[in-house]
């Protein structure tokens, strides 16, 4: 399976990459009260008479904003950045194909890139953890209580075929998302009472009576804007393979389903020179090719058929980069850092089936993944063991609860488990590196007896005769060295385990489904998390299809933290509150945790140029530009490059 992510939407924005949910769901991040330049004036419309509202043309977080109103680019690019030329990349997002080009919908599996497509009222920055600014909306107004925003629409901005951006869009593209979109979208509106276009360029959403509103004026933003006109005449509940109309700006010039996409800058592109945009997407053309596994992608990117490839497999970074290409200094490679929190990867475990309701079972099956034996074997030392949700972060839980922490968990104490409470946050056992840890295998086994999970022929049976049976499915050939040897310890405690490789197809159906026991996915999270939550932890997300709740989380103490995370009114009181929810998550053994490393492994041919600075929360070659003198040189050398 590839691995699922989630991300908020300016991290995604950045790096162009795929999400497990829809683009328009790459949500921005948790922002906040007070923004740099703002004034105030007396509220639009009669029914705010009198009240002071807050204009400004961003918003942020727990704080100001970096960039004024008057700022001309983000930091982290370069404004005098060349433009032209083409960047590729290899199609492994969501899926190793495609046969869809409607990101918003759940029938198909959608190209990577298509966010490319589309724009927003705001966007974040990539130097920032939770800020946004506006891009089709040139300033909002809203009082300070959020309980409703006003934007003011850029009357200069259009859409891909020259029609005009206005307030009726971004009002038909709440309701059809609400109506035909995605079943995340439901989850992510739920506390939008109204959106109503107050004329041609101002549109008003107005958020419902005791929600919590941190985050509800910028998850408004963050909407990928649609046009009426164009789905008056097209299906938008239907996969298509048909260029649609769109708001962003590049446009489909080519899509050959499981093979490749090509988009190409719009040159009539109203935005190009608006500030958060000068100088990104400094290419003529981006690419995604797609390739049958990662080892056909891997080869093809030796061959030069594309150009950046981060490599997510340890042993092939460690031994295999020594190909003519990289002795000839063609290639070079690079431990990007990442600054957001890392580590949300592991065996997800499906919560939804009758034999996984029991902890003890969950954490039997944990003790069967022997980390230090893999990474020794396996990774050749290269990553850490994850225990955190929020790993490399400030909001991982440690310890024991103390100060507000342990005030906000006594809220719940009658509902949790009391070594919530006496014992430290859970972390999984150290194994000695051998394949098989004899300790760690006494302990599951104890687990499942005490579960009533006993053997009966060498086999896990429960007192209705039925066998504890476990399977990993996964579409990705390049993980079965490191499911099998998991696979085998499961099988020395009694369980049936077997791996189950799929093709690409099949494995995002039963994704959608909910048809696995254990599948391996990472999740990106946010540096400020809020709204998402929910989609990914929240009761409400465990029963929809293709949402990003891949253990079928259902606990009223985990919901009611998520809110927590919510209304959090400072940094310090949020991360106090994610600290809790990590625990209560940790403790009910949800996941088996796999590992981690705080950077980017990336292989890229020396055909590009880059900024001075690295935006901190960004992989950042969304701000390269294609070098013409650097690729002619490399050709002549002899590069097979494309």
């Amino acid at each position: 399976m590839s691995r699922p992510r989630a991300e908020t939407r300016a991290k995604a924005q950045a790096d162009a990459a795929p999400g497990p949910l829809p683009r328009a769901l790459w949500l921005l991040p948790a922002l906040g009260l007070l923004a740099l330049g703002l004034t105030l004036r007396p509220a639009w419309g009669s029914e705010h008479e009198g009240a002071e509202t807050i204009t400004s043309h961003g918003i942020s977080v727990f704080g100001d904003l970096k960039y004024g109103p008057d700022f001309p680019h983000f930091d982290y690019v370069n404004p005098d950045a060349p433009l032209g030329g083409t960047m590729r990349f290899v199609g492994t997002g969501a899926s190793t194909t495609f046969d869809s080009l409607n990101p918003f919908i759940l029938k198909g599996v959608p190209a990577q890139g298509l966010g490319l497509l589309h724009d927003s009222l705001l966007v974040g920055s990539a130097d920032e953890p939770a800020s946004a600014y506006g891009l089709i909306a040139q300033s909002m107004e809203y009082p300070e209580d959020r309980s409703w925003v006003i934007f003011n629409m850029n009357p200069d901005a259009r859409f891909s075929d020259g029609e005009p951006i206005e307030a009726s869009d971004v009002v038909f593209t709440y309701n059809v998302l609400q109506e035909k979109g995605h079943p995340a979208y439901r989850i992510s509106f739920q506390d939008f009472e109204s959106v109503e276009a107050l004329d041609t360029h101002r549109v008003k959403f107005a958020f419902r009576e005791g929600a919590s509103t941190r985050e509800l004026i910028q998850q408004a933003g963050g909407i990928s804007i649609l046009p009426e006109h164009y789905y008056a005449d097209v299906d938008f509940a239907e996969s298509t393979m048909t260029p649609p109309v769109s708001s962003g700006g590049y446009v489909v010039r080519d899509a050959q389903p499981g093979q490749s996409i090509t988009y190409c800058r719009n040159p009539d592109y109203w935005g190009w020179e608006h500030p958060v945009n000068v100088g990104a997407n400094n290419f003529e053309c981006i690419v995604y090719e797609y390739f049958a596994d990662r080892t056909a992608g891997f080869e093809a990117f030796k061959a030069g058929q594309y150009y950046l490839h981060e490599e997510f497999t340890s042993k092939t970074w460690a031994v295999d980069y020594n190909f003519p290409a990289i002795e000839r200094g063609w290639v070079k490679q690079e431990a990007i850092p990442d600054n957001r929190p890392s580590g949300t990867q592991g065996f997800w475990i499906n919560l939804r089936r009758d034999k996984f309701q029991d902890p003890r079972v969950r954490q039997a099956i944990g003790l069967m993944f022997n980390f230090e034996w893999s990474n020794e074997t396996l990774f050749y030392g290269l990553y850490e063991r994850t225990d955190s949700f929020w790993e490399n972060s400030p909001m991982q839980a440690e310890g024991l609860p103390e100060g507000a922490e342990l005030a906000l968990l006594e809220e719940y104490r009658d509902q949790l488990p009391e070594r919530i409470f006496t014992e430290p946050a859970f972390t999984p056992a150290v194994n000695r590196p051998e394949r098989t840890d004899r300790a760690a295998i006494r302990q599951a086994s104890n687990l499942l007896e005490d579960a009533g999970w006993t053997i009966v022929d060498g086999i896990r049976k429960n007192a209705a005769g039925e066998t504890l049976t476990v399977e990993v499915m996964d579409d990705s050939a390049a993980f079965e060295r490191i499911i099998n040897p998991f696979v085998e310890n499961l099988k020395r405690i009694g369980i049936d385990a077997r791996l189950t490789l799929v093709d690409p197809s099949q494995g995002q159906q039963r994704l959608k489904d909910r048809d696995y026991d254990l599948v391996p996915g990472r999740l990106v999270m946010s540096l400020t998390p809020g709204l998402e939550l929910r989609q990914i932890f929240g009761s409400q997300s465990a029963m929809e299809p293709d949402t990003a709740n891949y253990a079928g989380v259902s606990d009223p103490v985990v919901d009611a933290l998520i809110q927590k995370v919510i209304q959090a009114e400072s940094r310090d009181e949020m991360e106090v509150a994610v600290r809790a929810l990590d625990r209560v998550l940790r403790d009910m053994h949800i996941w088996v945790p796999n590992w981690y490393k705080a950077s980017h492994n990336v292989a890229y041919w020396d055909i590009f140029g880059r900024p001075e600075v690295k935006p901190p929360y960004a992989r950042g070659d969304a701000y390269w530009w294609f070098d013409q003198e650097k690729y002619d040189a490399l050709k002549a050398a002899g590069a097979p490059l494309r």
